[in-house]
């Protein structure tokens, strides 16, 4: 029976399990993430030679496929990256129906996408159990702007622009292979009759927060409105906040630049 046992845990079958709490419903790039992973043992003992802990979201790309033909096409793919990793070196052999904590706090990185839109973000937690299937948990997260970011937001949406859609998408040049576009219509205010569309992208860094921008004008479709720029090796129309505005000047700062462009 004990070796019936031992094979079906190989296969994770009444093997270890492994089940992530998050200590906070809400998360802010740049801020601690307090989690507690609790481990139970199944029918018979296990080494666990590692806990590994991957904080991953997805982002939107495009291969050329082929269909059968000398024709080749590109097609929207969903790919998986991870932001972070992290891990508890510690081994330790879980007995037969044993449990175990480990309290943990990690540090979400600063660019870690917000969580509004196509856009997920999620923990996988992973045992490292020798010859045997890894059990592991994954849990999806909430993810907030940061208070300057947010000030920024707000005082877009106090100027009557609404957020239409919020995607991670695939590009060249940034520190990830993503940037995160956010679209944005205006329905009241002053940019209401002037523009068809704004998009924004952001990125933190240790010192400020940098946007670009892009501006629609025509009364056109609004796909690919910023694969032009995405596709370039510069991204123009470049804005820098220092960190050290409060958010209401950041946002005031983003709105006095938007009405002094002519020519987005």
């Amino acid at each position: 029976m004990s070796l019936f046992h031992r094979t079906l845990a190989s296969l994770g079958l009444g093997g270890a399990r492994v089940e992530t709490v998050l200590e906070t419903e809400v998360l802010i790039p740049g801020q601690a993430l307090p989690v507690r992973i609790e481990v139970k043992g199944g029918k018979v003992a296990q080494a666990v030679d590692n806990v590994h802990v991957y904080l991953c979201c997805s982002f939107e790309d495009e291969q050329a496929v082929s269909r059968g033909d000398s024709e080749r096409r590109m097609e929207k793919v969903t790919r998986t990256h991870t932001l972070a990793q992290w891990q508890l070196p510690q081994a330790f052999t879980l007995g037969a129906g044993e449990e175990r904590q480990f309290d943990c706090q990690f540090e979400l990185p600063l660019n870690t996408p917000i969580t509004i839109g196509y856009s997920g973000v999620w923990l996988e937690t992973h045992l490292d159990v020798p010859s045997a299937l890894d059990p592991k948990d994954k849990d999806a997260l909430t993810v907030r702007p940061d208070p300057m970011l947010d000030g920024v937001f707000t005082a877009l949406e106090h100027a009557g622009l609404r957020i239409l859609q919020v995607e991670c998408e695939a590009v060249r040049g940034f520190e990830l292979p993503f940037v995160q576009v956010f679209e944005f219509v205006p329905v009241s205010g002053p940019f209401h009759g002037r523009w068809r569309e704004l998009e924004l992208i952001t990125q933190r860094d240790d010192d400020c927060l940098r946007l670009w921008f892009s501006i629609d004008r025509r009364q056109r479709g609004v796909g690919g409105l910023l694969s032009g720029l995405l596709g370039s090796s510069e991204l123009k129309r470049q804005l820098s906040v220092p960190l050290n505005l409060s958010p209401s000047e950041a946002g005031e700062r983003v709105l006095r630049y938007l009405e002094q462009v002519d020519d987005l």
